[in-house]
């Protein structure tokens, strides 16, 4: 049975044309600073793929508003972002918005094509987790001054609002623990430096070791792990050290699942209990948490409530109360709840 062909996209579209996403939304949204020669070519390049432009977004009449809010996150199976969403879902529907949900799976290039997709379907607004990287795509003559908000990480050279978490003080807060029960080995499992949140978290982590005069130690750190599986590879490596580390700290829930699943098999297939040998912290909650059987400390934080933010401010931005005004960063505070083999506690 030969599989459907997949209907072509605004990023198609560009890579025929030879012009980037944004040019492809904005000549066949009928929007200006787009050349007729260049309008035909991009409309020469939809028609040989069979591009069809969303019919709702035309039909909009000038001066009638969509609705819509466009929504670029990283990693939808993530159950953060999932909360992040509600959050932002909760704001937006009380103001009878509704919400148009991408995934980029941290590739720049697809944030641009979401982006210029949104926009193309006449999206008033933008929330977006940004990748890091090329950022041309959200400047406001690229996404034709649709007001754009940046949740969970700021990228540099964009000047708009953003929700933030105290990403380096819940980091330094957590390893600090952790060197305060004697740990002096402790892993680093996290994303690139290019992603904002790991470099921020990374940076905790350093600052808490420089505070009592300890170093990081450079084989114990483990960057890049995009899923679960990456993340029990980089751990199983840690593991196999001539002296593996006595503690692991994961800059996020994805990191900490790979770990989990790592100690997990390694310790049934040695006939050890690695969670007696390990002491784990992370950040951010993740699944099935409680089923750890060691020491654990969450860096948590209410992502619902940075969803709610972000939507609140792209409102204010939309309604006209900020339009004026300097670009606002709100950074949201963080805690550690600490789980003992024993009775919970919280630090």
């Amino acid at each position: 049975m030969v599989s459907p062909r997949p209907h072509p996209r605004i990023r198609d579209v560009a890579r025929h044309a030879g012009v980037s996403p944004m040019t492809v939304s904005r000549a066949l949204s009928g929007s200006g600073n787009v050349s007729a020669s260049m309008r035909r070519k991009v409309e020469e390049s939809a028609r040989a793929l069979g591009y069809r432009r969303n019919e709702n977004a035309r039909s909009l009449r000038p001066g009638h508003r969509s609705g819509l809010v466009g929504v670029v996150i990283t990693n939808l199976s993530n159950p953060y972002y999932a909360e992040v969403l509600d959050g932002i879902g909760e704001i937006l529907a009380e103001e009878d918005r509704r919400v148009l949900v991408g995934t980029s799976h941290e590739d720049v290039e697809e944030e641009a094509t979401l982006v210029a997709d949104f926009v193309g379907r006449r999206a008033e607004g933008l929330i977006v987790v940004p990748a890091g990287g090329p950022t041309e795509h959200l400047e406001p003559e690229e996404r034709l001054e649709v007001p754009l908000v940046l949740a969970s990480r700021r990228q540099d050279g964009v000047d708009v609002d953003s929700v933030l978490v105290d990403d380096v003080r819940g980091a330094e807060e957590v390893t600090a623990q952790l060197l305060s029960e004697g740990h002096r080995r402790i892993a680093f499992m996290g994303n690139a430096l290019s992603v904002f949140t790991g470099r921020r978290r990374f940076e905790g982590f350093e600052q808490a070791h420089r505070a009592v005069g300890v170093s990081v130690q450079p084989e114990l750190v483990r960057r890049a792990q995009q899923d679960v599986r990456d993340a029990e590879t980089a751990a199983g490596e840690l593991l196999d050290l001539d002296e593996p580390p006595t503690a692991i700290f994961s800059a996020n829930n994805r990191n900490m699942v790979g770990v989990v699943k790592a100690l997990h098999a390694r310790g049934a297939e040695q006939g050890l209990d690695l969670f007696a040998q390990v002491r784990l912290a992370g950040f951010d909650d993740f699944d099935l948490e409680e089923l750890v059987p060691g020491d654990i400390s969450i860096v948590t934080h209410d992502a619902r409530e940075l969803g709610r933010t972000a939507a609140e401010l792209l409102l204010m931005r939309l309604q006209g109360k900020r339009t004026d005004r300097p670009t606002r960063t709100i950074e949201l505070p963080t805690s550690i709840r600490t789980r003992r083999r024993g009775p919970t506690t919280s630090d």
